[in-house]
């Protein structure tokens, strides 16, 4: 909305009723997954029984398993943390070279080449995934039958799942970092570079720390969108489950409140890291 355009003040009730109906709307399964994983019932749903944190911590002796001694999805957990951290590494570093390549170079077919880079935010995950399986799976058999060598970080497992994720959310660091990148005054490198800095030093000294909001922003987007990603990690986990998968598997056999408990510390992970990228970002903008 335009400030210096006057409003009614049915308008501002109107719009205050939609905002508040809309964060409602947001907020409302949240918080009924939330308050049910402390419901002491053996399934989600009402009516309520009594508080408890049996979902949580309980050890089995009295017929419940909670989240912190169930082993099947704290390896899940695990396994997830392991994926995101490796995602989020490489997609950061291919984010910062893309980002350098098509804001700072010019060459034949520069187009071309980002219109490709985007195309993997239009493939729907699933079709990545069964691509990426297809291609991988069907070079390692090749492998294996013409020389008898065996390519297993090819077939279905955590490497598989790290390629297939890197994929896509690469596009996205290459987005945040080079939106960040084309902000940046170059004659800050080239005073550097007057004063005796090589390249490489200028880099480090100068644009670097130009970057860092970006870089902290594309780092937290990209663990949480590996954590949370289900649709192409179907497709290509192996033995290694991941998290998503690991709920979902459960869920075909029945809900319970474990699940729920899951979900809330998974919501209340996701916002710590989003609420710490963001205040990494405001001190760097008032630094």
């Amino acid at each position: 909305m335009i400030r210096s355009v006057p409003r009614s003040a049915w308008f501002d009730r109107i719009y205050l009723a939609y905002l508040i109906i809309f964060f409602i709307y947001l907020a409302l399964p949240l918080t009924v997954t939330a308050v049910f994983a402390f419901n002491d019932a053996s399934f989600p749903s009402l009516p309520w029984k009594g508080f408890t944190l049996d979902w949580f911590f309980a050890d089995g002796s009295n017929g419940r398993t909670g989240l912190f001694h169930d082993d099947g999805l704290l390896s899940a957990l695990w396994v997830s943390v392991v994926i995101a951290f490796w995602v989020t590494l490489l997609c950061v570093f291919l984010g910062c070279v893309n980002a350098i390549l098509f804001e700072r170079l010019e060459f034949r077919g520069k187009e071309f080449l980002y219109l490709v880079m985007l195309l993997p935010l239009v493939i729907p995950g699933v079709i990545l995934g069964v691509s990426i399986l297809v291609f991988y799976s069907g070079m390692a058999n090749s492998v294996s039958q013409q020389w008898g060598i065996e390519l297993d970080m090819f077939r279905p497992g955590m490497p598989l799942v790290v390629a297939g994720q890197v994929a896509f959310i690469t596009t996205l660091c290459t987005l945040v970092i080079a939106a960040r990148l084309r902000k940046f005054d170059r004659q800050l490198e080239e005073a550097a570079l007057n004063l005796g800095a090589t390249p490489v030093v200028a880099w480090f000294t100068v644009t670097l720390p130009w970057l860092l909001p970006s870089i902290f922003g594309a780092a937290a987007m990209a663990f949480l969108m590996s954590f949370e990603n289900f649709n192409t990690t179907v497709m290509l986990t192996g033995s290694d489950t991941p998290l998503t998968v690991a709920l979902f598997n459960r869920l075909r056999e029945g809900s319970t409140p474990v699940l729920n408990a899951v979900a809330l510390l998974l919501m209340v992970g996701s916002a710590l890291l989003a609420v710490l990228a963001m205040g990494r970002g405001s001190t760097r903008k008032a630094g």
